[in-house]
């Protein structure tokens, strides 16, 4: 049986958490979908269920799928602070023996669906952790229905079910005018009324803007109707970082309102810049150096380290980041005060993300307000007025071009709004100034009342102790410990060492890592060292630290 770390999580459960689990409760097969607004916890309410399913007996195995790589490791460390051990970006559903499931990408299941598909059984729980990503017809989704449709259940999470291009999600289930019915349902108007969330504000930037188009100059403000093509290239002439009155002008207002945060007791208050592309991403960065006097952090997909500047930049003090796709979802740095929306992308989908991640709260602290920063787009000032009142998003099955074959109209409006290095477009001047704030200065909202967490949680694969309550009951909050280490950084470490004890032998006594690698495995009984446990590799390491003592002891005796 798997092996658990005990359940420490001092976070007591919220009220919408425990309404989830009560109706999780009577569920027994088919897709359950949770629909909560980004920051809102929609993770927790999973990983306990998992646990209580793990402990009954009901299933032995738990598959969560993410968007991305990173999102796997971050799964992976809170799931194991409510004891269950999963083990990231996996090849497999299979874990090794210390691991209770695994956290994978949409894109390693779809680079082999057949595999998991063979290896899924009916006593899976399938979590989908950001589900708008999977299309019916489209790849992700059709790989995703194929390679799990042997497990009765599919635990659907997302703040924005929805696709920009109108596709159906696998397992949701809409109504006869095309609205997506949740299971569960929590709002963000919801989750700021109850200071889970924090209120956001948009200060809107407008004012003259004009550029090249072909032989003609326009000159245009953002209340002008004008033709797609010229809406388009107004957008990019206001995000153009060339204009000195355009977005650096926006960007030192928005630097002003974090220092005013900073000064008024949120001093670790951060910013975030979301730029176009890569390109557009180190040169706002170069503009934010400029303002600020300190080159702010930029994080780029393409990056190998990306996920690690993320890490460190929640738990800093640096002002700002820029950033282009890294943060549009799932990435949770609570201290975010201050955005500067300046993406090529309009979508919804994109918008309601990239919003997703100012209104995290910080525990202890009261939900106080964050602040987006934008251009008066009128596509992006309709969005931002229906933030507020979280709209159900109906699949729009008429829309001309949806669901076009192998390409995903959210790519293609991303390609029709970008800055490109086309001849008969030249930006020539922007000059703003803020218009406006919608929704007005938000009010604070009161803060959280959540109830109690569970404690004493028994472990996976052992039975609960006739003392301990239904999990869904009340109990006292646990005293605060140090949170326990995820299964997957302790294999991590443990093969770590003895990756280095192996090339101190090699050193010691001239054998190749391979023939070193085969002999330990022989001595602890595993085929191959990906698929050892925690306990066979600290065996291992036994058998090197016992073998580099002898070596020792040969050469000082010679």
């Amino acid at each position: 049986m798997p092996g658990s770390l005990a359940g420490l999580s001092p976070t007591p459960l919220r009220s919408w958490q425990v309404h989830a689990l009560d109706r999780l409760s009577a569920w027994r097969q088919g897709p359950f979908l949770i629909s909560a607004a980004p920051g809102a916890g929609k993770t927790r309410p999973a990983l306990e269920l998992a646990h209580r399913m793990l402990v009954s007996g009901s299933v032995r195995r738990v598959v969560v799928l993410c968007p991305t790589t990173p999102l796997t490791r971050q799964w992976a460390t809170t799931a194991a602070t409510l004891g269950v051990q999963l083990a990231p970006d996996a090849a497999d559903p299979n874990p090794p023996g210390d691991f209770h499931g695994v956290a994978v990408t949409y894109a390693r299941v779809a680079s082999d669906p057949g595999t998991w598909q063979a290896g899924v059984t009916p006593d899976t729980l399938v979590v989908v952790d950001e589900a708008h990503h999977l299309g019916e017809d489209l790849a992700w989704g059709t790989s995703f229905a194929r390679a799990f449709s042997a497990a009765p259940r599919w635990l659907l999470l997302s703040g924005t079910p929805f696709r920009s291009d109108a596709t159906p999600i696998p397992g949701v289930r809409y109504d006869d005018d095309g609205l997506v019915v949740p299971d569960v349902s929590y709002t963000y108007a919801q989750a700021v009324a109850d200071g889970i969330c924090r209120p956001v504000a948009f200060v809107t930037f407008d004012g003259t803007l004009s550029w090249r188009s072909g032989e003609d100059v326009i000159e245009s403000s953002f209340e002008t109707i004008l033709s797609a093509r010229e809406a388009g290239r107004r957008y990019r002439t206001a995000i153009s970082t060339e204009l000195p009155d355009g977005l650096p002008r926006i960007l030192k207002e928005a630097h002003a309102k974090l220092l005013a945060l900073r000064a008024g007791g949120h001093r670790d208050a951060g910013g975030l810049a979301v730029a176009a592309d890569a390109s557009h991403a180190r040169r706002i960065a170069k503009l934010l150096g400029e303002v600020t006097g300190h080159a702010p952090v930029v994080v780029l997909h393409t990056e190998a380290n990306a996920a690690r500047k993320l890490t460190r930049f929640r738990s800093s003090r640096e002002p700002w980041i820029v950033a282009v796709n890294m943060v549009s979802e799932g990435v949770d740095i609570p201290r975010l005060r201050v955005g500067v929306y300046a993406s090529a992308a309009k979508t919804p989908l994109i918008f309601r993300q990239i919003v997703g991640r100012f209104v995290r709260t910080i525990p202890g602290r009261q939900a106080e307000p964050s602040w987006v920063y934008l251009p008066a787009d009128q596509t992006l000032r309709a969005h931002a007025s229906e933030v507020e009142t979280e709209l159900r998003h109906a699949l729009r099955r008429d829309e001309p071009g949806a669901g076009e074959p192998g390409e995903d109209r959210q790519e293609l409006q991303r390609r029709a709004t970008e800055p490109s290095p086309m001849a008969d477009f030249v930006p020539l001047s922007a000059e703003f100034a803020a218009q406006m704030t919608l929704f007005g200065p938000p009010v604070e909202g009161p803060p959280s009342t959540p109830t109690a967490p569970l404690d004493n949680r028994p472990i996976p694969g052992q039975h609960p102790s006739p003392d301990v309550q239904p999990a869904s009951g009340v109990h006292p909050a646990p005293a605060l410990q140090p949170a326990p280490v995820a299964a997957f950084q302790r294999r991590a470490d443990l093969r770590e060492k003895r990756s280095r004890l192996v090339g101190e032998l090699h050193r010691r006594d001239g054998r190749s890592h391979r023939e070193i690698n085969a002999w330990v495995n022989r001595a602890v009984g595993v085929n191959r060292v990906e698929s050892a446990s925690i306990e066979q590799l600290q065996r291992s390491i036994q058998t090197l630290l016992a073998e580099l003592t002898r070596a020792s002891r040969r050469a000082a005796a010679r």
